[in-house]
């Protein structure tokens, strides 16, 4: 079938590895130091992994490729959450762990704030530092919940904060004027799991609609707990 499906560009690939963690269907691994698309029918073509990719060697492309197997992912997951380590643990349940390890490795955090103001509702809305941004669009508590955060979203991003039920404000007409008006190579969104952060979500949405452009986008979801939800 023709569908859109993502290319990568060997030649830019650093083999930094960042995309294949971006990906949640497991379509994309290392192999020989080069990122490569694995299963065509593991990927969905909504491009998670673009706004990930630090050197730009991800893109769409629309060509012949076999239908989305949403199944078939879904199996390989259950599959790889069922594995047990050698010591008998889990794969799930180790990976928890070693995130928890990690945060208390990592006392000093060095900051990957690139911009400012970060405030949705102070930020000009045609700042410089929109010119080929990749943009990321975060709920204000989620940089409290998940550990990391500076490292794994902020890096390489512009960041917009805000909380639509703190600030009692639609964000979509703003967020639209930003990506409308400026070129904006991908969002990011980052809510936590509680149900009033779908008003950011929701408000991102309404704006990529309102501009008219195809933008890859993509959605994190942050447990209470500091865990992101696959």
């Amino acid at each position: 079938m023709l569908r859109k499906i993502i290319k990568i560009d060997e030649g830019k690939c650093n083999g930094c590895g960042i995309c294949a963690d971006a990906c949640h269907e497991g379509a994309i691994g290392i192999v020989d130091g080069k990122a490569r698309l694995l299963r065509e029918d593991y990927c969905d073509g909504f491009g998670d992994c673009l706004p990930a990719c630090p050197t730009g060697a991800i893109t769409f492309e629309e060509r012949e490729a076999p239908a989305y197997d949403e199944a078939a992912v879904k199996a390989a997951k259950q599959n790889k959450n069922t594995e047990k380590l050698p010591c008998g643990c889990p794969g799930t349940a180790s990976k928890a762990i070693h995130h928890e390890e990690m945060s208390a490795e990592n006392v000093t955090v060095r900051s990957r704030l690139s911009q400012w103001p970060v405030q949705i509702k102070l930020v000009p809305v045609n700042a410089p530092y929109f010119g080929g941004a990749n943009l990321l669009i975060a709920a204000d508590c989620t940089a409290y919940a998940y550990g990391n955060f500076h490292n794994d979203f902020i890096k390489n991003r512009i960041t917009l904060i805000g909380c639509p039920k703190l600030d009692m404000v639609n964000y979509t007409g703003k967020l639209t004027q930003i990506i409308a008006q400026n070129d904006i190579r991908s969002v990011t969104v980052v809510r936590m799991e509680v149900p009033c952060c779908g008003g950011i979500e929701n408000a991102v949405k309404q704006a990529l609609q309102a501009s008219g452009k195809f933008i890859p986008w993509s959605v994190v979801t942050i447990s209470t707990d500091g865990q992101i939800i696959e």
